[in-house]
């Protein structure tokens, strides 16, 4: 089994259209569920955006292997909080994604710390978007906020050996490797540095082709126990998805 943690779903800016590939990109690397958030809701406008994903979530007969984030904008909380308590309790949004770049609100503003702790009376985890050293200061911000859970998007990209020391730092923080570079060794160096059982697996699609994150995750050599914790354990775990 396969879970993607990290997808999206719904037009993006570029002048192409992938609005219908979420699951067909799915259904060729054979990736059995993903979490996706509504692109409209990430790059323009939080509620419109997951306005528009609830309504596939509940409408489209190929959206049953799809779970959906509640976007946040930690500049919006109002907003937020409204959508949180209409699409959590339906059953199809299992966590809330938050932009720290696009929304203009990094991990040491008073703003996503406002948005985090939203998030932990919530009950759910975050998917939040790290780069370079900002995954320390999220790990941070997940030890000052009780309850909380994160996961670190692109686990820091090129910043993936603080990554590292952000899982040490704190074990309610997870870590998502997809990115649109893949250094050889990158994956296995924070995996053999990391509690497994903090590892998920995210391709960021259909911004980046699956492809990417699967050539990566195979050039790391995983087996066994270690391998199927980062496919889709962790992210049962984590998300309380109900399998089978």
């Amino acid at each position: 089994m396969i879970i993607d943690v990290h997808a999206h779903w719904g037009p993006w800016f570029f002048t192409m259209d992938v609005s219908g590939l979420t699951v067909p990109a799915m259904n060729r690397y054979g990736i059995d569920l993903a979490i996706v958030s509504g692109t409209e809701a990430v790059i323009y406008d939080a509620p419109a955006g997951n306005r528009a994903l609830a309504a596939y979530l509940g409408s489209v007969p190929g959206a049953a292997r799809l779970y959906g984030y509640v976007t946040v904008n930690p500049r919006r909380l109002a907003d937020a909080e409204r959508d949180l308590n209409a699409y959590l309790p339906t059953g199809r949004f299992v966590g809330v994604k938050i932009h720290t770049d696009y929304t203009g609100s990094p991990a040491t503003s008073p703003q996503l710390r406002d948005a985090l702790a939203l998030v932990a009376s919530a009950g759910v985890p975050a998917l939040v978007h790290t780069w370079g050293a900002s995954v320390l200061d999220l790990a941070q911000a997940c030890l000052d906020t009780p309850g909380l859970r994160v996961i670190a998007g692109h686990m820091g990209a090129d910043g993936y050996r603080h990554a590292i020391e952000a899982a040490r730092a704190c074990d309610r923080l997870y870590l998502e490797p997809c990115w649109s570079h893949f250094p050889a060794g990158r994956i296995a160096e924070v995996a053999a540095a990391v509690d497994p059982e903090r590892l998920l697996f995210g391709t960021d699609s259909t911004l980046i082709d699956p492809a990417s994150a699967f050539g990566s995750v195979a050039a790391a050599g995983l087996t066994g126990d270690a391998a199927d914790l980062l496919a889709w354990r962790n992210a049962a775990a984590l998300f309380r998805l109900p399998l089978g």
